[in-house]
Parts: C-alpha cells; structure tokens; sequence
C-alpha cells in the first residue's frame, strides 16, 4: 500500500471514529433529570446572555432547548446533542439532534442553541414531525449573538429562529441544515 494510499485509510478510520462517537445515541443517552438540569440552565444563560432573550421567550409559542451540542470533525463531521421542547414554560416533549456533514473540517465545540417558534403554525408542524429535519420542513433564520432585533421584527421576518451561545472549542461556523430533530423518550 503506496503512502497515498495509507493517508486515505488513516482519514477514513478518524472520521468514522468520529462521527460514531457524536451520531450514537444509546453511548450519550441522557435521563430527563439530565436533560431538564441542562434545559434549565441553558435557558437561564439565554436570558443573560442574549440581547432581548426574556421578551423572545415571552412572545415565543414553543421553545426547543438544545444545551451542550457536540459537534466534531475531521473531514466527516457530525453533531449531536438532546433537549426538550417547552410550550408554556412546561417541558412537553424530549428530541435529539443528530446530523453529519462531509468536508474541509476539523475540531470539536459544544454549544447551546435555542431555537423559538413564534408562530403556532411552525410549531405545530414541528410537533407533528416524526423525524423535522431544518432547511427541508423550515427554514431556521439564525440571529448572530449580540444582535438587537425586535419581537415584533423577529416575528415578522421569521416564523423560527435560532440562537447558538455559550460556544467552547474549535470549530468555526454551526448549520443545522439536514440536522433531524427526532422524538426521544428517556429514562
């Protein structure tokens, strides 16, 4: 085997790695006491730390709560993460986020993100949704941290927003175009 040829192997090996060790949903199963104690403080960093947070989750109809994303790479990627959907303030439903992507990348981050339904109609067809997967079912217009933009504007503009905060690694950039939000039900 030519040296070219040990160089893809050993890159396929990595990224396999890789991308098992974010995508495996049973080895990072969180319980719902985990998952709530992370929502929760997710949630509270969320109002401190963004720009008109309290009022977005004040007009918000439902709230998807993803702390502690994981997201690695080494020419294949993947994210991961799990958290709950809040309506009312009241956790009614558990997911999971799981994507991959193929590419010039390498790092690893964890990131919270919070993404806001302002309207009951993209809330209740993310409710129904199997498998909702972002850029297919609904676009999610990301507002950058530190950006001031109305309820009224957001609402306006956006029918679903995301936030990405609380950001630790090395990795530029967060999509979660073709990430699928599924259902979970843990312990």
């Amino acid at each position: 085997m030519n040296a070219h040829a040990r160089l893809r192997a050993l890159i396929a090996m990595l990224s396999i790695t890789v991308a098992f060790f974010i995508a495996d949903p049973v080895a990072n199963a969180l319980t719902k006491a985990e998952i709530d104690v992370s929502v929760t403080a997710a949630l509270s960093r969320f109002q401190k730390d963004i720009k008109g947070g309290p009022e977005y989750l004040k007009a918000a109809k439902g709230v998807l709560v993803m702390p502690h994303m994981t997201k690695a790479g080494f020419i294949v990627g993947g994210q991961y993460g799990q958290g709950s959907l809040q309506v009312g303030g009241k956790t009614v439903q558990y997911y999971s986020l799981v994507s991959g992507s193929l590419g010039w990348q390498i790092g690893a981050e964890e990131y919270d993100m919070v993404i806001i339904f302002m309207s009951d109609d993209a809330l209740n067809k993310f409710r129904k949704s199997e498998g909702w997967e972002a850029g297919a079912d609904a676009e999610v217009a990301f507002v950058q941290v530190g950006a001031t933009a109305s309820v009224a504007t957001l609402v306006s503009q956006n029918p679903i927003a995301g936030f990405v905060f609380d950001q630790k690694g090395l990795m530029a950039g967060v999509s979660i175009k073709g990430a699928k939000f599924t259902p979970i039900r843990p312990e």
